[in-house]
């Protein structure tokens, strides 16, 4: 019998803090990077006599999130979440439970595929605990620890996905495109390095075509797209190669390393830990209305979907969706569209944007829309070659300025036809052979072709007009 084929199932948790100028039940700053331990009070340290206060912008934005997620948006409840642990100072945590704000949604990926949300609910967020010496990080090992209670109570959305991504580049994706999303929404920066958006991703395997899930690992709290990745693989890995020996999956969490790429057990989830839930006593349910629909739908930026659409339809099948997924994650695609209108070549646009201004994203974000448009006319009507465009463009981004007063100062000047005319003929003189096997098709041969007449102009020569010449005397 042949080797068993494993499918990977995987279902995202993501953490999302939201953009209000105060935490979720107080008046203390939502703000990070303050020093330790100075944006607190009474309440969010859960002192005796204080009371939360519900924060009316973060149901806003998180009724926000529901919608740009295809959401139903519905009456919800706050319960208390009980657990010990240092980074709640309360001992509980207060959250949604049975009754959550946003359920039943669905995310469209770049490819058309679809991946179930089964919630997104209002919660408060925890404080951060840092472990000082021995362990990397680690509890464990560790001399000692330090907690900073700022983020405690800062206002969060938990997305919960369904189980429908199978790859570790499925899941980059889904985050990626729920990040471009939640920040197009308005509800949040969406900076992982800053902890934003952290994400909790449920990892198991079954042998391929079978309906049963197999036993789930949680793996807690990834902070980058690329330790997302990192982490599902190895954890997948990790668990085929334990079914495959005929163990069996422990169900616990765990963490991923990542200065060695695995991950460690942290706690067993042999049996679900109880949370001895109940409603918070101090709130009242939400109940959204119109007005507060209406709220939340106000400033609602475009969707990355309808961005993609609208690029679709401006470059056809001229544009790749590797071109077009690049230039929206790094949120140029409004550059291509400006540019466009400015009167550039829809193709090249997008190609340019996509590549040279991708490697200088932050700088293209400001570039002026019709000096780009200028500098792509020099380089379609053949004023400029490809590699010198290329060179006027990073100047551009990086200072400014026109295209057509770059290009003169570094010496790109247009080379008349009848000089390229002149150069062509020659490298045919010079090379028999190489035009003959020109002649009957070869694509190698015309490469070699293009740069010998790019070698002698030093860059200068317009490569698609000395294409057009060799194709004139091919007879």
């Amino acid at each position: 019998m042949g080797e068993t084929a494993y499918e990977t199932v995987i279902g995202l948790e993501v953490h999302c803090e939201l953009s209000t100028a105060t935490k979720l039940f107080c008046a203390c700053a939502n703000q990070f990077g303050s020093e330790a331990n100075t944006n607190i009070c009474p309440v969010c340290l859960g002192l005796p006599g204080s009371l939360p206060v519900l924060n009316r912008r973060a149901v806003e934005l998180a009724m926000r999130i529901g919608e740009a997620l295809s959401c139903r948006i519905e009456p919800s409840i706050f319960h208390r979440k009980n657990y010990f642990y240092p980074d709640m100072p309360k001992d509980y945590q207060i959250s949604q439970y049975d009754a959550p704000i946003n359920v039943d949604g669905a995310l469209e990926l770049p490819d058309g595929s679809r991946v179930g949300i089964v919630r997104a609910h209002i919660e408060e967020d925890t404080g951060k605990t840092t472990h000082i010496g021995g362990g990397g990080g680690r509890i464990h090992g560790a001399d000692h620890s330090l907690v900073d209670y700022n983020r405690a109570g800062v206002p969060l959305v938990e997305i919960v996905s369904a189980p429908d991504i199978r790859s570790a580049a499925q899941a980059r994706t889904y985050v990626a495109e729920l990040r471009a999303i939640v920040i197009a929404a308005g509800a949040s920066d969406g900076r992982m390095e800053e902890g934003s958006l952290r994400v909790d991703a449920n990892v198991s395997v079954r042998p391929a075509g079978t309906p049963e899930y197999g036993t789930r690992c949680e793996v807690k709290n990834l902070n980058s797209l690329r330790s997302l990745v990192r982490a599902i693989e190895h954890e997948a890995e990790r668990q085929v190669a334990i079914v495959s020996a005929g163990g069996s999956i422990a169900q616990e969490t765990r963490h991923f390393d990542e200065n060695t790429g695995l991950t460690h057990s942290l706690r067993s989830k042999e049996e679900a830990y109880d949370y001895r839930y109940f409603p918070e006593p101090d709130l009242v349910p939400v109940v959204p209305n119109a007005e507060l629909l209406a709220a939340a739908r106000a400033g609602m930026g475009v969707m990355p979907v309808e961005r993609r659409r609208r690029l679709v339809a401006l470059v056809g099948s001229e544009g790749t969706a590797e071109q077009i997924q690049t230039v929206i994650e790094l949120d140029l695609d409004g550059l291509v569209l400006a540019a466009v209108g400015a009167g550039a070549e829809a193709r090249l646009a997008l190609a340019r944007t996509a590549n040279e201004a991708a490697a200088k994203a932050e700088g293209a974000r400001s570039l002026d829309p019709s000096a780009f448009a200028a500098l792509l006319g020099m380089e379609a009507g053949g004023k400029l070659s490809a590699t010198q465009a290329k060179t006027v463009l990073a100047e551009l981004i990086d200072s400014g300025g026109q295209p057509g007063d770059i290009a003169r100062r570094l010496g790109f000047e247009a080379m008349e036809s009848s000089e390229i005319d002149a150069l062509v003929d020659e490298l045919i003189a010079q090379h028999p052979m190489e035009w003959q096997r020109y002649q009957a098709g070869d694509p190698k041969v015309a490469s070699f072709l293009l740069g010998q007449v790019m070698k002698a102009t030093k860059g200068r020569a317009n490569g698609r007009l000395v294409t057009e010449a060799l194709e004139a005397r091919k007879g």
